[in-house]
């Protein structure tokens, strides 16, 4: 113990009389072993903490303060009270003790022995002794936390203070600057409002002591350590000023006062103040204050040109609205809300019987905030003005005036509150159907377009349409279908006609869909031969038309059940050649189903549809075409074109169905292609002996077909086990290396990927690929091989597989890659073949597809690859490095642009060699790389100015338009350098830049003018 005292006595004395810091962790560390007590330190410290001088005396409760941070867990409940004791005496002390005080009581208020009544103790003290606004920032900062650690340790000792704990506070914080400590003192504020702290008579000076930072006006400096922003503040001291309805009578004023600031962010931070203060008050603390909150709510909704503004304030009175409508009403008591919507309605009505003027969309607006707010203030506001709008509507002749009138009718009809199953409009369901069904028969587009809004909102409330009505308007949409040609009014007539399909499905199986099967099959739309080329043209815009509202209709299976069919029956007449169908009908009947796979309610009655119908049938069309071959009349759906489209129907529609569903179609697809099993196909009158993956001399329209296999099989879950797998793939692997059709052997590539991305990892999958490389590369290795570029397709698809999921064997393939851009055959396609590696494929290996896709699998590639690619360009031979340069374009075009930015100064220079390459897409992908990093340039571009302004200016007049104008886009953006660095272009750019100013393409002299000007302006007064 001795050698312990001895320790402790020198420590105490190098750090008082030494000054030496680092002697207080020392200590602590002694402390903690055992060595000594905290009791026995102050004794070590007597003749230093009594010292007549006060520097002497502040070091030695520093080493106090010091240790007690790090040890205040290890005290007793006699040590905390021995000390507190000494430091709340020692608050009486010399001002430079004080802060070393603070540090000290701030970390035995963390103790779990805190005694009893010793918070009272240290607030009295610090609230008598302190004068907290006169310390420094960290001090005060030690003061609010003391408080914030009592308040959570020993709230009932501080509720026992009553209002002199809230006098105590305000003091302490009047005058608070700094943003830290601001947060601080308003989450102390909130926890004595939200935590049932008597405020007594010190209610107002709680309030004026934090309201004198509202709104909060804070702009936080650049890299600012700390990370506190101004919607922190906002939010910590809006959750004071809202948190008691004891403070209405002073905030509600001084939102009224703040509202006439010219400061938009103060008018913005008022209004969301307000609109959460609605939500805490009730009507008694708002009533006296409602006039002068809606004369400056409307002030700011019909004066204000900020879309924020406006939307706030629209809110706060929305918020306003709903507090008043909670009121409770009494026989004898006022109706607040009457008194309120009278205000509101005296200010607004009148306007919109004037739709001419600017002020009836303001006013609509105020009136809509209002409505929505509440069943009761909707249906005054109903009551009020919906008479008057559709007196408006029905006696005014002019369209633009109409259009207005029903534009306003709609605002109100969206948000309709509804009580039960009764609707505020339902007074005027039968005027509002008339008025939207007599637009419907306008000629107005304007017109037209704005009812079937109305039409969609009024079907959202289902009291609002009666049955006739429903079948009123499928006979109103049906006509427009038909008959409108503008664009938007087609668009807008689909997207009604779905959203009403998926609420009254039975009008539109009984009205819509037979109408429109009627008019795809009509006589006189089959009689294409006797048809002007206008008329045919006509035509095939109707069928168009027809098919996209079949499929917008088709969300509900009952639906679905009865369009398809339709749908179906289109390529069935296509095929034998009893309708007489366009090609682009064909796809578009595809694309079609694809869209109702896609948005169709998920239900095992839809799965079931597909599964049992569409599917089935869709393979034996496309086989029945096949068989049929090259003849004198061959099926449309033997095109590659048709055969692309029908994919995406069956893999969204695989990777939808349920799991046993799923397991089913892909035993159905694999027996068919595997085995010929053709019995689950409709029509089953096929050769018994087929076989779909093996192409039997020039016969290709069977071949291809293994891309409806794509479709089935590599779409489908993860979960689900495809049968025959081994069998499969050896089949595909067969097909794609040995098949001449290009289209045959691509599809048969890219479904081996497919499956081989989804594959379990172990040793059968690594075996499966070696193998796969092995005649890959005997293929590719063979220079008078006739399938290298099948050997390259397989090789390519099965790369992006592997890369995406980041299999350790994906290095070998796309170091196969590599190794090819110096190939005099193959060099351009593999430097293409990048493209695909680093792109999205849309109809397999996407994660739509449920394929195995890893996140930033491309900025992976790029950092491993990056140096190969530029080593294997250094040492390339002169005519091949153009592979090597395509192949880097391709990759860094499609990294994140933020990744571009880190890497592309490395890479510069051979993206500028990029730009001299005569390959116009090389030029084009570097261009597009270059133009974002020259936003912002980095220094290593400035360093190549020459080079760049160079060769951007050689592109300008480029045979490819799209590489002209992207060349102007990039000189544009050289105009953002620095100016003493681009200055000395100025002159040959403009030169250069008369050329494309004449150029034959609007567009290009477009970009050229923009380009030329801020470079003409450069160094000019009025330039940047």
């Amino acid at each position: 113990m001795a050698a312990g005292s001895a320790l402790l006595v020198g420590l105490v004395e190098e750090f008082v009389s030494g000054q030496q810091d680092s002697k207080a962790a020392d200590t602590a560390t002694g402390l903690k072993a055992g060595q000594f007590t905290i009791l026995q330190l102050v004794e070590a410290l007597g003749l230093h903490l009594a010292s007549s001088q006060p520097q002497t005396r502040a070091r030695g409760v520093q080493l106090l303060s010091n240790v007690l941070q790090q040890c205040h867990g290890d005290l007793t409940e006699r040590e905390v009270d021995v000390l507190l004791a000494f430091y709340e005496n020692r608050l009486k002390d010399h001002y430079v003790i004080t802060p070393h005080v603070l540090k000290g009581m701030e970390a035995l208020t963390k103790c779990s022995v805190l005694p009893p009544g010793s918070a009272v103790s240290i607030l009295k003290s610090l609230f008598q002794d302190v004068h907290v606004q006169s310390l420094m920032l960290v001090e005060r900062s030690c003061v609010y936390n003391i408080l914030t650690q009592l308040m959570e340790s020993r709230e009932s000792e501080l509720k026992g203070l009553g209002a002199d704990f809230v006098f105590g506070f305000v003091q302490s914080v009047d005058g608070e600057r700094d943003p830290r400590n601001l947060l601080l003192a308003f989450q102390i504020a909130r926890k004595i409002i939200h935590g049932g702290y008597d405020l007594g008579k010190f209610t107002e000076e709680l309030f004026e002591v934090t309201s004198c930072y509202f709104p909060i006006d804070f702009s936080p400096p650049p890299n600012d350590p700390h990370g506190i922003t101004q919607e922190e503040l906002i939010l910590a001291l809006r959750a004071v000023l809202t948190g008691t309805p004891r403070f209405a009578e002073f905030l509600l004023p001084l939102i009224i006062e703040k509202l006439d600031s010219d400061v938009q962010s103060a008018k913005v931070d008022s209004l969301q103040t307000l609109t959460a203060c609605a939500s805490v008050y009730e009507h008694k603390e708002l009533a006296e204050f409602l006039p002068g909150l809606w004369a400056s709510l409307r002030r700011e909704v019909f004066q204000t040109a900020s879309e924020r503004v406006e939307s706030a304030g629209l809110a706060a009175l929305g918020a306003l609205t709903a507090c008043i409508s909670r009121s409770v009403l009494n026989s004898d008591s006022e109706d607040y809300l009457d008194v309120f919507l009278d205000l509101v309605l005296k200010d607004c009505q009148h306007h919109l019987c004037e739709p001419d003027l600017k002020l009836v969309w303001p006013s609509a607006k105020l009136l809509q905030a209002t409505s929505t707010a509440s069943y009761r203030a909707s249906h005054r506001v109903a009551a009020a003005i919906m008479p008057s709008l559709i007196e408006q509507y029905n006696s005014r002749t002019q369209c633009a005036q109409r259009r207005t009138l029903l534009e306003v009718l709609q605002g109100f009809v969206q948000p309709a509150k509804s009580s039960e199953d009764e609707s505020v409009l339902l007074d005027f369901r039968q005027s509002l159907c008339s008025i939207v069904f007599s637009a419907l028969s306008e000629n107005s587009a304007g017109l037209q377009i704005t009812s079937l809004r109305v039409l969609t909102a009024l079907s959202q409330q289902t009291v609002l349409l009666l049955e006739s009505d429903v079948e009123l308007a499928v006979d109103h949409l049906t006509r427009l279908i038909l008959e409108e040609e503008d664009a938007k009014v087609s668009l807008a007539v689909v997207e009604c006609a779905g959203a009403l399909a998926g609420l009254h499905p039975l009008a539109f199986i009984s009205k819509l869909v037979p109408r429109l099967k009627g008019e795809i099959f009509s006589e006189s739309m089959a009689q294409g031969d006797c048809a002007t080329p206008s008329q045919e043209h006509s035509q095939q815009a109707v069928r168009q038309r027809c098919l996209t509202a079949l499929a917008a209709v088709s969300s509900r299976p009952s639906v679905v059940q009865e369009s398809t069919p339709v749908l179906l029956q289109v390529l069935t007449s296509s095929h034998t050649g009893t309708g007489l169908f366009s090609l682009e009908e064909v796809i578009s009947v595809c694309h079609n189903l694809q869209r109702i796979a896609e948005h169709a309610q998920d239900t095992e009655e839809t799965g079931h549809v597909f599964h049992d119908i569409i599917i089935p049938r869709l393979l034996g069309l496309a086989l029945q075409a096949a068989m049929r071959g090259s003849s004198d009349h061959p099926s449309p759906l033997v095109e590659e074109s048709v055969l692309s489209a029908m994919v995406p129907v069956i893999s969204t529609t695989c990777a939808r169905l349920q799991s046993q569903l799923a397991g089913q179609t892909a035993t159905r697809a694999v027996s068919l292609f595997l085995d010929g099993d053709m019995s689950f196909l409709p029509e089953n009158a096929f050769p018994s002996q087929i076989q779909l993956l093996k192409q039997a001399g020039d016969s290709w329209s069977q071949s291809q077909m293994v891309c409806l296999l794509m479709g089935c099989v590599c779409s489908l879950p993860r979960s689900v086990e495809v049968p025959q797998i081994d069998r499969l793939l050896l089949e595909l692997e067969e097909l794609s290396c040995t098949c001449g059709h290009p289209f045959s052997y691509t599809s048969a590539a890219k479904c081996y990927a497919g499956l081989v991305n989804k594959r379990p990892a172990g040793e059968a999958l690594d075996s499966l690929i070696d193998g796969t490389l092995k005649r890959i590369s005997t293929e590719l290795d063979c220079a008078s091989s006739s399938v290298r570029t099948q050997a390259f397709t397989l090789l390519l698809w099965v790369a992006k597989a592997l890369l995406l999921r980041y299999h350790p064997l994906s290095t070998a393939l796309t170091d196969k890659l590599f190794s090819l851009l110096s190939d005099s055959e193959l060099g351009s396609l593999a430097a293409d073949g990048f493209s695909l590696l680093m792109s999205d494929s849309p109809d397999v290996l996407n994660r739509g597809c449920n394929a195995d896709v890893r996140i930033m699998y491309r900025q992976r590639f790029f950092t491993e690859n990056s140096a190969k690619l530029v080593q294997g360009f250094n040492s390339a031979a002169q005519e091949k490095k153009s592979g090597y340069l395509k192949a880097l374009s391709h990759i860094v075009n499609y990294l994140p642009r933020q990744v571009q930015l880190t890497e592309l100064p490395a890479l510069l220079p051979l993206l500028l060699e990029a730009l001299s390459c005569p390959d116009q897409a090389v030029q084009l992908s570097t261009l597009s790389c270059l133009q974002p990093v020259l936003m912002d340039p980095p220094s290593a571009l400035i360093t190549q100015l020459e080079a760049l302004v160079g060769r951007t200016l050689t592109l300008t007049t480029s045979p490819a338009m799209k590489v002209r104008i992207a060349s102007l886009r990039c000189i544009h953006a050289l105009s953002r350098f620095p100016e003493h660095e681009i200055m000395p272009f100025r002159a040959r750019v403009l030169r250069a830049l008369a050329v494309p100013l004449d150029d034959l393409k609007r567009m290009v002299r477009s970009e050229a003018v923009v380009a030329r000007n801020e470079w003409f302006l450069l160094g000019s007064p009025g330039g940047r």
